[in-house]
């Protein structure tokens, strides 16, 4: 899986956001990220499965792999209830 085009990761204020670009994307739109969700957001540029996300987290984080794994799940079903990945 790997995100859409049309995105662009930014700090602003000392926060991470991103911001859509175009496309079918709501241009009023703008997430905010964690640490942990702009590493993963950085990561979904290339293409990774879930697994692969929970064993860079595992690599980068001191986590377990329990939690790990539900971070993974949480953050991609939320991208993919909102069409954000292909």
């Amino acid at each position: 899986m790997k995100l859409k085009d049309g995105f662009i990761l930014r700090e602003v204020a000392g926060k991470t956001v991103v911001l859509p670009t175009g496309g079918d994307l709501d241009l009023n739109m703008m997430i905010t990220l964690n640490g942990t969700a702009k590493f993963l957001w950085e990561k979904l540029q290339n293409d990774i499965d879930e697994a692969g996300l929970v064993a860079a987290l595992l690599a980068t984080y001191e986590v377990d792999e329990e939690t790990a794994t539900t971070c993974v799940a949480e953050f991609v079903a939320k991208l993919k209830e909102n069409d954000f990945l292909i």
